[in-house]
């Protein structure tokens, strides 16, 4: 396993994280909890220690389930958490960052990791109305009472991250990265880079397409978020398919899976702390973790550059 050392924290994590979007059964089709369970034990095995979640991920499930499969392991790992997005009853979701929602979701996130502080607290998405201000000043809150250990953010402008990290070092940012989606490379990197804030990747397999398993188009059901999903669109999938194409030609090369090509490649990029892979079953969790432990060269990763 690999492991980096996250900015402005005491946190150690595997470069490969899992990403438990997927496993609050919501979104990604047929989830089944105990694939689910059985894949967050693969993954422990196998030296992952980072786990990514949010509070919405199935409304509470994502929590839940990774907190039943991780047992004993929950004090010895870093969880990473989110929030931004609240619901009601009926399953209407709504962004809310407000200050008292800061702390509502921190606390239910406690309850449903059934911890008693949570490694990494991110602001998920912005509301767009609540000042930043506000809401850093609610976490800087809950971090003094050791609610939350660490602060990052995810989905947010370059301007509100230089706000939020002049109140506080923030410790990660999350951003879409993979060989398919760059357009980070051009300013975000950069920026981050030079306040010396780490970047994880999420999004490393393009919603699955560069697993190489969509060699023909595939309709996915309304309610599954890749029937959305910019990759598998018209023309564009058409063309994420021809670099597909280029990306197993490499793998082949270097007898990997062009699933582990594609991580190995997020990866070799020194401004990545780390890459985020979301799962369902413990098969895609053992596959991933080939990606670890060597390295491209710098040639042949220019030659996958688009």
């Amino acid at each position: 396993m690999e492991y980096t050392k996250l900015t402005n924290t005491e946190l150690e994590i595997s470069r490969i994280g899992i990403g438990c979007w997927a496993i609050g059964g919501h979104g990604w089709g047929y989830v089944d909890d105990n694939e689910s369970i059985k894949a967050i034990h693969a993954a422990l095995d196998s030296g992952v220690n980072f786990f990514d979640t949010a509070d919405v991920y199935g409304l509470g499930h994502s929590e839940r389930i990774l907190s039943k499969a991780l047992g004993n392991h929950r004090s010895n790992v870093v969880i990473s958490t989110k929030f931004g997005l609240e619901w009601d009853e009926s399953g209407n979701i709504q962004n809310n960052t407000t200050p008292e929602r800061v702390v509502e979701a921190v606390e239910n996130s406690l309850r449903r990791l059934n911890i008693e502080s949570i490694p990494l607290y991110l602001i998920h998405h912005f509301d767009g109305v609540t000042p930043i201000e506000k809401t850093m000043e609610a976490l800087i809150e809950c971090k003094k009472a050791g609610k939350i250990q660490n602060i990052g953010c995810s989905n947010l402008s370059m301007e509100m991250v230089d706000e939020a990290n002049r109140l506080i070092p923030l410790s990660a940012v999350q951003i879409p990265y993979n060989v398919i989606d760059r357009g980070v490379e051009e300013d975000i990197l950069p920026f981050l880079n030079e306040l010396n804030i780490s970047s994880l990747a999420f999004s490393s397999l393009a919603h699955g397409l560069l697993s190489g398993k969509y060699a023909s188009k595939v309709e996915f059901s309304h309610d599954d978020i890749r029937s959305r999903s910019p990759y598998f669109q018209d023309q564009a999938y058409k063309d994420n398919m021809a670099i597909v194409k280029q990306i197993e030609n490499m793998a082949e090369k270097y007898e990997v899976t062009t699933s582990q090509m594609s991580i190995r490649w997020i990866l070799d990029n020194p401004s990545i702390a780390g890459a985020i892979t979301g799962v369902k079953k413990d098969v895609q969790v053992i596959e991933n973790m080939g990606a670890l432990d060597w390295n491209m060269t710098d040639l042949d990763r220019a030659s996958l550059d688009y």
